[in-house]
């Protein structure tokens, strides 16, 4: 059935009228449209951006809960960065639609307050020049009443500078004799890149996972073109001048009573292929326990993953190491070991993550939405997590607390869930095929239950590896931007790199600021005090940097 269309007047005057009628409409509507989409882009922003506050809230309070904290924010992070795009250009198309109507009003999106721009960035005052007349009357006796300031963020591209070092030669009237003063420093002999250079150079490479090939065709761009070999030499040299700094860290770690340890896979190329190494780091962080010491990283480098590789890092070291249950740490843990024992510690979020593989109602949810293979949700599984997970809420409350606050904590608390724990799986055990992978799950913390209950009996103890598998964080990002190493040589140099750059960041250190000063200082600074050039000790200087 056809909707019955009007007749249309035969009068010229009211066509045009009507046209005219008909055309506001179709733009007041148009305008109504753009409007409603802006509002619900809006909204969906607004949503999201709280949404992140959230989660970054809860995780500052209460620390990463799961293995998925991380990725989940992530992911929120991204849908925000999209969502406020769409949101501005919605916000842009309504106004543009606005304008062509006066009967509908453009929509005003209400975004999040803007904190205000840092005060240590320097504002360059730009003064709008004053009108001469009054614009209503044309009147020259105006008088100041005041101003009003917009802070507006620019950037000032990256300039590159010559620094010429003049050296005047004199000779003696007397005896005939030629003087000068020394040259100046550099990492290499006769070298020509600068600390501030060369810490760019170490920090792009290494902590923002640019390789040097990239680095390199960016500098040509801005008109200063440099040869990778060039680069390469530069990196180099700048790893062996920072070696003494590197041997103080692993010092510094192998002091501690307690260790984090974890490796990696970092492809490295080899002939007609690429092989696989890997990547150890062994984490002192004592913040947990508020313990005095600074937190360091000291990585290590091997073409492989035989256990006589952590028995050569720690061969001097005793004490406890949080680690998975890879089986190359086992000879460490052998009874009589010189120097001394290591007793393992085990970590529940290698065991929880097993279970919650089984539990995961919202992957195998997704999985079938995507036509896969969702696989089953066990309901033991699902308890295992909810059993794990009261554990972890008690170490949120006591994280950062003295070691025997958090002992007496654990055996009031957490000592009956453990037990429970320990008798539950045990009874489930009994029911489930040993080829099952519940059992498998199981099995991973029964027959670990020693090393999974030592903090029970030491506050120092964490229940996760969590520290180490956040100092691996950017090599399992970098891989995907620098592909492999080039060489042993190369896996080795990344090792120290990311011992310094790592642990200046676990101590809320500027890597690139610190490596450019150290690198300028370290040649005239007297051994006896090279410690003052560790991150945890040093002080920059203020007027240096800001210049």
């Amino acid at each position: 059935m056809k909707a019955a269309v009007p007749p249309l007047p035969d009068d010229v005057e009211a066509l045009k009228a009507l046209v005219v009628s008909m055309t506001q409409r179709a733009t007041d509507a148009e305008a109504e449209l753009a409007n409603a989409r802006a509002e619900a882009s809006a909204d969906q922003a607004l949503i999201a951006h709280l949404k992140l506050q959230i989660a970054k809230l809860n995780r500052e309070r209460f620390g990463p809960h799961s293995e998925r904290t991380r990725r989940l924010l992530d992911q929120l992070e991204l849908q925000l960065e999209e969502l406020e795009a769409s949101a501005s250009e919605d916000d842009l198309a309504a106004e543009a639609a606005a304008r062509k109507t006066a009967s509908v009003a453009a929509f005003e999106r209400q975004r999040p307050a803007r904190k205000p721009f840092p005060e240590h960035l320097p504002r360059e005052r730009v003064v709008v020049p004053a009108p001469c007349s009054c614009a209503a009357c044309g009147g020259t006796r105006l008088s100041r009443l005041g101003e009003d300031v917009t802070e507006t963020l620019e950037v000032v591209p990256r300039q590159w500078k010559v620094v010429q070092t003049v050296r005047e030669k004199f000779s003696c009237r007397d005896c005939e004799q030629i003087t000068q003063p020394p040259a100046p420093f550099h990492v290499v002999p006769r070298g020509w890149a600068g600390p501030s250079f060369l810490a760019m150079l170490l920090f792009e490479k290494f902590g923002q996972h640019q390789p040097l090939n990239r680095q390199a065709d960016r500098f040509a761009r801005e008109g200063v073109p440099l040869s990778l070999s060039t680069l390469a030499d530069r990196v180099g040299a700048a790893t062996t001048a920072l070696m003494p700094l590197y041997r103080r860290i692993e010092a510094h770690v192998l002091a501690a009573e307690r260790l984090h340890g974890d490796d990696t896979t970092v492809p490295v190329l080899a002939r007609g292929k690429t092989d696989t190494g890997r990547l150890w780091v062994y984490v002192r962080d004592d913040a947990p326990f508020a313990g005095p010491a600074p937190p360091a990283a000291l990585f290590h480098y091997s073409r492989d993953r035989r256990g006589e590789h952590p028995r050569a890092h720690l061969a001097s070291w005793a004490g406890i190491l949080q680690a998975d249950a890879y089986g190359g740490y086992g000879e460490l843990y052998r009874e009589g070991r010189e120097p001394g024992p290591v007793f393992e510690a085990g970590c529940f979020a290698h065991a929880r993550r097993k279970f919650f593989e089984l539990a995961d109602v919202e992957g195998a949810a997704r999985r079938k939405s995507r036509g896969e293979c969702a696989g089953l949700v066990y309901p033991i599984a699902l308890e295992a997590v909810q059993r794990l997970d009261a554990l972890f809420d008690i170490e949120r409350e006591i994280i950062g607390l003295p070691s025997d606050e958090r002992l007496a904590a654990r055996k009031e608390r957490s000592a009956p869930l453990v037990d429970d724990l320990h008798a539950w799986l045990t009874s489930q055990l009994g029911r489930l095929s040993r080829n099952h992978d519940l059992a498998k799950a199981i099995n991973y913390m029964l027959r670990r239950w020693e090393a999974f209950t030592r903090f029970l009996g030491d506050g120092r103890i964490c229940i996760t590896n969590n520290a180490a598998e956040r100092a691996l964080r950017g090599v399992a990002l970098g891989r995907k931007s620098w592909l492999f190493c080039g060489s042993d040589r190369g896996g080795q140099r990344a090792a120290i790199m990311y011992s310094l750059i790592v642990t200046a960041k676990l101590n809320d250190v500027d890597p690139q600021a610190w490596l450019a000063d150290v690198l300028a200082r370290i040649a005239g600074h007297p051994a006896s005090r090279l410690d003052d050039l560790l991150p945890w000790n040093w002080r920059p200087d203020r007027i240096a940097l800001a210049a």
